[in-house]
């Protein structure tokens, strides 16, 4: 029944976060706010909710090692299972904007992380209080402001947009719900089911997690880390269906950043966030599938080919096993 209660609450977070997006999309749309804007706010912020409401939800229960385990965890099947699974369907295009500016700007963000979570200076302790939040929030704000200067200036200069800034303005100007208040009732419906999935994911977790005798942070780690990360597995195979070749690295890359400082950062803002028990070899094997991804962008004339899929995929494969296994 924990499990059934997991998956259910999987279910309504996914849906939840869809209508949100749409409802606030086009509610933005028809109040005459441009899709560029709404594209890097609404939209952008919208594809994260589920991992924002499972982590704040877990805060507020206390059962922070939960959101430890799904941020890392996230960004570590967003690599390892999402990019290599999209590899292994058809090689994977990398353009120079993603290596130039995303790719940087995760492995600071990583490396923040790691740094941070380790750093015992300030609380005594391996965790994630509210001035590292701060410190994780302002660097988010940093990459934003970076962002979307570079995507003005490109306008202006007429450079072709990053890919990941094109979905997110197109997905914007689809508006299919009219009037406002249609837009508004969806948005709060999506809101709605989006609370009450991530009530139940975090407390099936908790209960399976017991049930199972293991870790709270290793079911953070694996199931619902790979719920969660779901519409970041859609939106990449649905682009390399429609031949969208570079679009499903920039999909992973922003949202691990989206993970790691704004998820992880507003999180530890609310409580502080324990690194658990093994919780450095993950922030290891975070840095190490980071770095991965930097070296096969840069091989094969930028480009990530089937065995390079095939060997980030067994690496994710490999690490999950052998976590649960330790646990």
């Amino acid at each position: 029944m924990d499990f059934l209660g997991l998956v259910a609450g999987l279910a309504l977070l996914l849906g939840g976060g869809e209508l949100l997006v749409r409802g606030a999309s086009s509610l933005a749309r028809d109040l005459g706010v441009p899709p560029l804007v709404v594209g890097l706010t609404v939209v952008a912020f919208g594809t994260s909710a589920p991992e924002l409401a499972v982590n704040v939800t877990a805060a507020l229960r206390g059962d922070a090692a939960l959101s430890f385990g799904n941020v890392i965890g996230s960004n570590i099947a967003n690599i390892g299972l999402i990019l290599g699974t999209a590899a292994l369907v058809r090689a994977v295009e990398v353009r120079g904007t993603v290596i130039s500016r995303e790719i940087p700007m995760m492995l600071v963000a990583t490396a923040a992380v790691f740094v941070l979570g380790l750093d015992r200076v300030a609380s005594g302790a391996e965790d994630y209080d509210r001035s590292d939040g701060l410190v994780l929030l302002l660097l988010f704000c940093v990459f934003l402001y970076y962002t979307i200067a570079e995507v003005l200036r490109g306008r202006v200069r007429g450079r072709r947009q990053d890919p990941l800034v094109e979905q997110a303005e197109e997905r914007a100007a689809r508006s299919w719900l009219r009037p406002v208040t249609g837009s508004s009732v969806v948005a709060l419906l999506g809101l709605a089911l989006l609370l009450g999935g991530a009530e139940l994911t975090v407390r099936s977790a908790v209960d399976l997690a017991a049930a199972l005798g293991v870790p709270k942070s290793v079911v953070g780690l694996t199931v619902v880390a790979i719920g969660t990360s779901l519409p970041e597995l859609a939106t990449s195979l649905t682009a390399m269906r429609h031949g969208q070749l570079d679009l499903a690295v920039g999909n992973v890359v922003g949202s691990n950043i989206f993970n790691l400082l704004f998820i992880l950062g507003t999180t530890s803002l609310i409580r502080t966030v324990p690194v658990p028990a093994g919780g450095v070899a993950d922030l290891a094997a975070l840095a190490l599938f980071s770095a991965a991804l930097l070296t096969v962008s840069l091989s094969q004339r930028r480009r990530i080919v089937r065995m390079e899929g095939a060997a980030l995929l067994l690496a994710y494969l490999g690490y999950s096993t052998w976590r649960v296994a330790a646990s």
